[in-house]
């Protein structure tokens, strides 16, 4: 496959559209934290499964971090993904505030997104978000961080958030496979093409 520069392999788009995918990141005002303890992680992920369902969107890989948010989603309906994120970062917004004794905007005003063009760019894209807690030295051991969609990869848990069909068919034709094969890849260095999106992300918005 030829390579394409970022700018083009990641644009931003202004446009929603049904069975788009969107890699969907944000992060707290002020570069503030945005979690302060478990109970939030988990009241965030709560709110996570209840607007997925209510907005009837996929979501496919996720990673929660101090003063930051990953989400990878699919829009399965015309209603645009914006109104998803939107409704949920109210609701986890109220909540911070409220718990916290705190007023003004828990996020920066405009979250980031951008479209997911081809297959490669999405599992490159699930290994950068998994890997993101090791990179900020939150963790010696992926399997270790509580707080992303890496665990529900590799074990089957009760009600899980994600959809990981789509990720499973692009690894492998074996289902029974899937869980090895994709802690393999998860734990290899990251490639180029990896490092250069954490370049961008980090540069533009951490």
């Amino acid at each position: 496959m030829a390579r394409t520069s970022n700018r083009s392999r990641f644009a931003r788009y202004k446009q929603y559209a049904q069975g788009v995918i969107y890699h969907i990141y944000n992060r707290g005002n002020g570069k503030k934290d945005i979690f302060l303890e478990d109970a939030d992680y988990k009241f965030y992920l709560n709110r996570l499964g209840t607007y997925v369902k209510k907005h009837n969107v996929s979501l496919l890989c996720y990673v929660l971090m101090p003063n930051h948010i990953h989400l990878v989603v699919k829009q399965e309906t015309p209603i645009p993904i914006h109104k998803f994120i939107s409704s949920l970062h109210t609701s986890y917004g109220m909540y911070f505030n409220k718990k916290y004794n705190q007023s003004g905007h828990l996020f920066t005003d405009r979250f980031k997104q951008v479209i997911v063009e081809t297959d490669e760019q999405f599992i490159h894209l699930t290994r950068y978000i998994h890997q993101n807690p090791l990179h900020a030295g939150l963790t010696k051991s992926l399997d270790a961080y509580f707080w992303s969609s890496y665990h529900e990869f590799l074990h089957n848990v009760p009600q899980p958030l994600c959809n990981k069909e789509l990720i499973a068919g692009l690894l492998t034709n074996k289902p029974e496979l899937f869980s090895s094969t994709y802690e393999k890849f998860c734990n290899e260095a990251l490639e180029e093409k990896d490092a250069e999106l954490l370049d961008q992300i980090a540069l533009e918005t951490f």
